[in-house]
């Protein structure tokens, strides 16, 4: 969903970067300083030039973006410090800029004075398969011999949109046959994938928009 949001607006603003799995890449030792660097290179076009410390690059954030209205995406944010290095203040970045942050703490809602909050909520049946639909059969409801089945599929992807993206790309292109293997193999061993999406649905995924 963030990402369509991205592709969507982004024309609309000086630069912009999308920054996916904040939580996972700010494991690795330096791997904030990695995501400054991303964050740079991808909205000034800088390719040889690279910080190599935090602080260094909190330093150059803000004096090479002050003055340009950015798109910002932080996908996944688990820890206030992830923030605090990324997009740290408002005038870190031009006026006009928006920031985006996914997380599933709540809890950083305040301590970073998110300006909107956003629950992503699930998607009622008929949203859920036209969803499906485009991904599966690239248009918005199943091809006929598909139909039942299309419905089973959608009721296994519990509303939640990146499964059911998951789950149309999988099966486009199979035979019907194949997309009733398919589901018994979910039924049987839980696609992991998918698995992995439910958990974090579980979770409460927020959407935390910041305004500059």
């Amino acid at each position: 969903i963030v990402k369509a949001v991205y592709n969507s607006i982004i024309h609309k603003f000086e630069g912009g970067c999308f920054l996916e799995s904040v939580r996972e890449r700010s494991i690795p030792y330096g791997g904030l300083v990695e995501l400054q660097n991303c964050l740079l290179s991808t909205i000034l076009g800088w390719k040889e030039l690279k910080v190599t410390n935090v602080d260094s690059g909190i330093s150059v954030i803000k004096q090479r973006l002050r003055h340009k209205r950015i798109l910002l995406i932080l996908d996944d944010v688990n820890q206030l410090n992830q923030l605090d290095k990324l997009a740290g203040e408002r005038d870190w970045f031009g006026p006009g800029s928006r920031i985006i942050i996914t997380t599933r703490d709540k809890h950083l809602l305040t301590a970073h004075h998110v300006h909107l909050i956003y629950k992503v909520k699930e998607l009622d049946h008929h949203e859920a398969l036209e969803l499906f639909s485009w991904n599966a059969f690239t248009r918005n409801m199943p091809a006929y011999d598909y139909v039942e089945l299309a419905s089973t599929v959608v009721q296994y992807g519990q509303g939640l949109p990146l499964a059911l993206i998951i789950l149309g790309s999988h099966l486009c292109g199979r035979s019907t046959n194949q997309w009733q293997a398919a589901l018994d193999s979910y039924k049987r061993v839980p696609n992991q994938e998918i698995q992995g999406i439910f958990k974090i649905s579980y979770d409460e995924l927020d959407v935390l928009v910041k305004e500059v």
